[in-house]
């Protein structure tokens, strides 16, 4: 951008905190030294963690490259520069590409683009480039479709409050999750009023898992986990002591606790039969005693 106070590079209405600044000095004040980045890779790779980053031109590709930087994140508002993503495509690295403020001929583009370069590793975030955003404006439904348009991971960049948008994309089939993260709200910053802290985002990491692992498949009957449980369901059951060749009625068999005999629906199949055998009082009633 230039460094301008004309009406047109002066923020305006985007958030609080950013209200009032020129475009130049959001980003001057905002960005992430260059000289930070090869230490913070290298704390992510002992902590077990994949470290990338999200530049804003070509030159930081280049220098993202030159430090063994391992994905690129394109954010919403360079989802419209061809040479940004081009670039970030001909690495051969993963490309994650936010999708706020985008239409469907833009995601064409962007997806075109990389694709064109050889490059399969692209991840498309459903996004709504509000700060903070609403949940009544996420529109998660769109995850499914853009994975169904696009074949391709999708996931979610998440501005919302709280852990729920994030828990529901999930459940959608969101395999990447984008939140920002601060130690302290209270340390302020450009994000600071719409981010996690450390605790909350642990939190929501937890939950998406929860959730991606309640979605299993499409089971019925009891589980495993389940059968223990069985025990506790109603079943056909010898009530009064039977002779053998005696009938069975509702005064000798019934509907009770526990789980063991036949089926409570077996009952009218039941009824009006002898009795195979001599049964006494509380026998769980099978088929091979009729």
């Amino acid at each position: 951008t230039l460094d301008s106070r004309e009406p047109d590079f002066v923020v305006r209405g985007a958030n609080q905190d950013w209200e009032g600044q020129s475009l130049y000095e959001l980003y001057t004040t905002n960005f992430t030294p260059f000289e930070w980045h090869a230490a913070i890779f290298e704390r992510a790779r002992q902590r077990g963690m994949l470290g990338f980053s999200s530049p804003f031109g070509i030159e930081a590709i280049e220098f993202l490259e030159s430090v063994g930087c391992p994905a690129y994140k394109i954010a919403s508002f360079e989802n419209n520069w061809p040479d940004l993503i081009r670039r970030a495509a001909q690495t051969g690295k993963p490309v994650i590409v936010s999708t706020g403020m985008a239409d469907l001929a833009d995601l064409e583009r962007v997806v075109s683009i990389v694709r064109g370069e050889g490059n399969d590793q692209l991840v498309l975030l459903k996004c709504t480039s509000t700060y903070p955003a609403e949940p009544l404006n996420t529109n998660l439904r769109t995850i499914p479709h853009l994975r169904e348009l696009f074949d391709c991971q999708v996931g979610l960049s998440d501005h919302t409050m709280g852990t729920g948008v994030s828990v529901a994309a999930t459940v959608l089939g969101a395999t990447v999750i984008e939140k920002h993260l601060t130690l302290s709200r209270a340390d302020g910053g450009p994000d600071g009023s719409f981010s996690m802290e450390p605790a909350e985002m642990a939190h929501l990491v937890h939950e998406c898992r929860q959730a991606q692992q309640a979605l299993g498949g499409v089971y019925y009957g009891p589980t495993a986990a389940e059968r223990k449980s069985l025990a506790f369901r109603r079943s056909l059951y010898v009530v009064q002591d039977v002779a053998e060749g005696e009938i069975l009625t509702t005064d000798n068999v019934r509907v009770i606790r526990p789980g063991h005999g036949l089926a409570p629906h077996l009952l009218p199949q039941v009824l009006g039969r002898p009795a195979r055998r001599a049964l006494r009082r509380g026998t769980a009633l099978g088929w091979d005693m009729l």
